[in-house]
């Protein structure tokens, strides 16, 4: 029978959790603060003619979009791999961070410059199949 143990360095991928709710915060607050600079009251999601508006909101809606897989996928990994899936966890952050940061220019060929953001996520995939294989008796 298949066990799950729980080491103590989990708590690492618990805390990249609790500092991924601020990086959503951050963002959050970000597009309020659009929406008061550009005039967009709510509840409208994006400008007929505002790109830069666009851009702000689709950063943060874009990272919304991916958060409940990443998380998933990084707390069930880090299960099998803590370490691994909370420096994933960190390079994850830092892209999303860099991502947006390329966003609010109003370029979106900017935001390219987080795509290395998908290698945490690559990291928390990785360690979760490994985690299904060595529960399921595969490995």
């Amino acid at each position: 029978m298949a066990t799950i143990t729980v080491y103590p360095e989990y708590g690492y991928c618990v805390l990249v959790v609790v500092a991924s709710v601020f990086l959503l915060m951050w963002k959050s607050v970000k597009v309020g603060q659009a929406r008061k600079k550009y005039k967009i009251p709510y509840p409208t999601m994006y400008s007929p003619d505002n790109k830069q508006f666009n851009c702000i909101q689709r950063a943060h809606q874009n990272t919304l979009e991916q958060y409940p897989m990443t998380i998933a996928l990084m707390l069930l990994g880090g299960l099998e791999c803590p370490r691994a899936c909370a420096l994933g966890g960190v390079v994850w952050l830092v892209g999303r961070f860099v991502y947006a940061q390329g966003y609010y220019t109003g370029d979106p060929d900017k935001r390219l410059r987080g795509s290395f953001a998908y290698f945490g996520l690559l990291v928390f995939l990785v360690a979760s199949a490994k985690l299904g294989l060595r529960l399921s008796n595969l490995i």
